[in-house]
């Protein structure tokens, strides 16, 4: 049986230069440190991969441990995963634990590679972000994306046991 929709909740002028503030800054720096990696041969999302596997105990992680973390699709990080490969940064092992699933683990050309960039990166950062915050406003960036980041995992790895 449908259900009724309820009517939209609009955006009142502050929330629309709120959000507007928010995605068109996301978007344009997202780019621009994808950019800042090009030298690098390496983007963002790779970045952030390597970044993940570079913390993690042996530099691996279960591929569902990595996607969950990542906050990606297992389809879009096993795609992401390809692409690593083939540059030679990353490579997947099975799990001896659990025949379905598989680690990902960084190569020692991965982990130059990132340790290569990782100034390059923090300095983009520092140039394009930090730099333009005061301690306060990173506190209370800090506070607020980690409230956002906090309810997008809940719904995050509620979708993920739906699908």
């Amino acid at each position: 049986m449908p259900t009724k929709k309820s009517a939209p909740r609009w955006l009142n002028p502050r929330e629309m230069k709120a959000w507007r503030s928010y995605i068109m800054t996301a978007r344009r720096l997202a780019e621009a440190l994808d950019g800042d990696l090009d030298i690098h041969d390496l983007s963002l999302a790779d970045y952030e991969v390597l970044a993940l596997l570079s913390d993690a105990q042996d530099r691996s992680m279960r591929m569902s441990e990595l996607a969950e973390t990542a906050m990606l699709s297992k389809s879009r990080l096993s795609h992401r995963m390809k692409v690593m490969e083939k540059s030679g940064w990353v490579k997947r092992q099975p799990c001896a634990e659990d025949r379905r699933g598989s680690w990902a683990v960084m190569t020692e050309r991965g982990w130059k590679t990132i340790v290569k960039a990782a100034p390059d990166h923090t300095e983009s950062i520092r140039n394009r972000f930090i730099d333009h915050l005061t301690v306060k406003d990173q506190e209370d960036l800090a506070r607020i994306f980690d409230r956002v980041h906090s309810q997008l995992r809940q719904q995050y790895v509620a979708e993920q046991e739906i699908n």
